[in-house]
């Protein structure tokens, strides 16, 4: 199937700052865009573009003035397959001494994916018992899924995985941050996802739709995808950064005053 993506953003910036956009469809997916991604910015100076060390396709644009909307506005159609995310019961946790040394970054904190004596001891009192791989993964999506209510109005940008963990509240990305650092915390690599999940093949929430937030981790040589927030195999995602947490792979980043005057994204199925 094919699914329209695309958004509309728009920033009032008051002061001469550089702005980060993670923006474009990743490169692992460049070859299921259907023609060409559009993206356009207007308002600042031309983007630059490059990759970043997560191997992320972003940009940054100059603002030399203030700028009542500095504007960006994209479309893509990607080919997406019709089955849902792939269930692997057999795929293995690895031991440590076995990892590729290019993981051991998923298995540390970092800023939003903490995981001290607190957090690192619910882990092991809950986890432990389970069998390790797939089902431990599985028991540990479970457990966020039924742990933090789901609520808009309660989001922040400042919520770590310990206090999602005790707030027990949060958006998509307070369910990936807890994921992650509970997988962490058992020495299961895990990493941060940002991307389009729009409602295909379930009922419509009536929610405006966003961009979303999930999770792989790496089992059996492989990185497969978790979402605790559904925690249900999903079809239609369109990966768009991967990172340690949401700090690595923000939407858009201002290094300056600023305002959301506009926000809006789409990811709608063709036909």
């Amino acid at each position: 199937m094919q699914i329209k993506v695309g958004f509309d953003i728009r920033l009032g910036v008051w002061a001469p700052t550089r702005v980060i956009h993670l923006l474009r469809v990743h490169p692992s997916r460049r070859q299921d865009i259907v023609g060409a991604e559009r993206i356009t910015v207007t308002g600042g100076k031309e983007p630059v573009q490059y990759v970043d060390s997560f191997g992320n396709l972003c940009a940054h644009v100059d603002v030399m003035e203030p700028v009542e909307s500095l504007v960006f506005t994209g479309e893509a159609v990607v080919e997406c397959s019709d089955e849902p995310d792939p269930v692997v019961l057999d795929a293995e946790q690895h031991a440590v001494t076995d990892l590729p040394t290019e993981a051991h970054q998923f298995l540390l904190p970092s800023r939003y994916c903490d995981f001290d004596s607190e957090l690192m001891q619910a882990a092991w009192d809950t986890f432990s018992n389970e069998p390790e791989g797939w089902r431990r993964v599985q028991a540990i999506s479970d457990f966020v899924h039924e742990r933090i209510t789901f609520d808009y109005m309660k989001a922040r940008a400042n919520r770590t995985a310990l206090d999602g963990y005790r707030e027990q509240v949060g958006v998509c990305r307070d369910f990936a941050h807890l994921f992650v650092a509970l997988c962490r915390a058992m020495n299961i690599p895990a990493r941060y996802v940002t991307g389009y999940l729009g409602e295909h093949g379930v009922e419509p929430s009536g929610e405006p739709t966003d961009f979303s937030a999930w999770s792989e981790v790496f089992l059996g040589g492989k990185w497969h995808t978790f979402d605790a927030r559904h925690n249900a195999r999903r079809i239609g995602r369109v990966v768009m950064a991967r990172g340690r947490d949401a700090a690595d792979v923000p939407i858009t980043m201002c290094f300056g005053p600023n305002r959301l005057h506009k926000f809006e994204v789409i990811s709608e199925q063709m036909g």
